[in-house]
C-alpha cells in the first residue's frame, strides 16, 4: 500500500475509532443520569480528553495530506469531512460531559415529585448518533438522510419534557433548580441530535457530492 492510501486509511480508521468512543461516551452520560450511575458519570468525564486528543490528530492528518498530497474530487471530500465531523464528535463528547456532570449533581438532590421520561429523547439521540456513524462507515447517503428525518422527532420530545418541567416549577417553586438541570440535560441531548445530523450532511456530501443544506447548488465533481 502506498503512504497516500495508508494515511487515508489512517484517516478512516481515527475517524471511526474518534465515533466509537464519543457514541459510548453518549450512552454512559444518559446512563448516568437515568441509573444515577456515579462510575458511568466519571468514566465519560475521563475520556474527553482521548476524544479532544483524537480531534487534533484526525486535524493533523487531514492537513498533512491537504499539503503533500493534493488530493481532489473524492478523496478531497473525505479529507473535508473528516475535519467537519471529528469537529461535531468533539462537540458531542462535550455535551455528554455536561450531562454527566449534570447527572452528578442531581444525585445530592432529592427526586423531583414527578417522573421525567428522558427515554424516547434519548434513545433518538443516540439512535441518531449511532446511526450517522454507521452511514459514515458505509459511505451510506440513504442512510444518512434517515437520520435528517428524525431531528423533528428530537425536537418535539425536548418540548415536551420543557412542557412538563415548566409546569411543574409553577405548580412546586421549590423544584426549580432540579427542574433547571433536567432542562438543561434534554437540550444537551437535542444538541447531541443537531450535531448527528450534521454528520448526516457531511456523509451525503461524501457518498454523493450534495450539499443538502444548499439544494440548488450544482453536485460537486
Amino acid at each position: 500500500m502506498r503512504p497516500f492510501e495508508e494515511e487515508f486509511e489512517l484517516l478512516n480508521d481515527t475517524l471511526q475509532e474518534m465515533g466509537a468512543l464519543v457514541a459510548h461516551s453518549v450512552h454512559r452520560s444518559v446512563l448516568s443520569l437515568v441509573e444515577k450511575n456515579e462510575d458511568y458519570a466519571h468514566q465519560v468525564i475521563r475520556d474527553e480528553s482521548r476524544i479532544d486528543q483524537m480531534e487534533i490528530q484526525i486535524d493533523d492528518l487531514a492537513a498533512s495530506l491537504i499539503v503533500r498530497e493534493q488530493p481532489v474530487a473524492r478523496d478531497m471530500r473525505l479529507v473535508v469531512a473528516a475535519i467537519k465531523i471529528s469537529t461535531d464528535l468533539e462537540r458531542m463528547g462535550d455535551l455528554a460531559v455536561h450531562i454527566a456532570e449534570r447527572a452528578l449533581s442531581l444525585m445530592t438532590q432529592p427526586p423531583l415529585p414527578e417522573t421525567v421520561n428522558f427515554g424516547e429523547l434519548s434513545s433518538l439521540a443516540e439512535s441518531m448518533v449511532l446511526s450517522s456513524l454507521d452511514s459514515f462507515v458505509k459511505r451510506d447517503a440513504q442512510a444518512a438522510r434517515g437520520v435528517l428525518e428524525q431531528d423533528d422527532r428530537v425536537d418535539r420530545h425536548r418540548n415536551a419534557i420543557q412542557h412538563q418541567l415548566t409546569q411543574l416549577m409553577q405548580k412546586d417553586p421549590s423544584t426549580v433548580t432540579r427542574a433547571i438541570d433536567y432542562l438543561i440535560v434534554a437540550r444537551k441531548l437535542e444538541r447531541i441530535g443537531d450535531h448527528a445530523t450534521n454528520i448526516a450532511e457531511d456523509v451525503i456530501f461524501l457518498a454523493q457530492g450534495v450539499d443538502v443544506r444548499r439544494p440548488r447548488e450544482a453536485q460537486v465533481a
